[in-house]
């Protein structure tokens, strides 16, 4: 097993800096918005979104949104928990499918989309970079730290 993902006890959130853990948790709450905000554009123009399966409905939809965020959701107990690094990894999993919201850009060209579409897909990528990003950091971090106390 890797001793990495495993919990540190001699670690806890509460030894963190303030500000690490207040950053990541407004990037991540930017995230979740801007996602929703995305997520019910795709859903009340779903018909116009061009290159998207004419199968997708605005509850399939939702139901992506709703089960991506807990995705975030479960990342931030598990490092509110004291899993740290595991909690860091789910949570970079989570911003990655933010991005993964340019494949809009791969289905259809860019001049198919409306000022909207545009606004919301890169919307929610921005933030979805913004927390890996943080999430990169603060896993660089934690594990710097633990290798300085081996």
């Amino acid at each position: 097993m890797c001793d990495w993902l495993l919990r540190d006890p001699g670690e806890p959130l509460q030894s963190r800096s303030a500000t690490d853990v207040s950053l990541l948790t407004a990037l991540l709450a930017f995230y979740v918005a801007a996602s929703l905000i995305h997520f019910i554009h795709n859903a009340a123009y779903l018909p116009s979104y061009p290159g998207l399966p004419m199968s997708w409905t605005r509850l399939g939809v939702y139901t992506a949104w709703a089960l991506l965020t807990c995705v975030g959701v479960c990342g931030w107990m598990l490092i509110r928990s004291g899993w740290v690094i595991s909690g860091l990894l789910l949570i970079a999993v989570h911003a990655a499918c933010g991005l993964d919201s340019l494949g809009h850009y791969i289905v259809a060209p860019f001049s198919a989309h409306t000022f909207g579409m545009h606004a919301t897909i890169l919307l929610e990528v921005s933030a979805a970079a913004l927390v890996m990003l943080e999430c990169m950091r603060l896993l660089l971090k934690t594990v710097t730290r633990r290798r300085e106390r081996t």
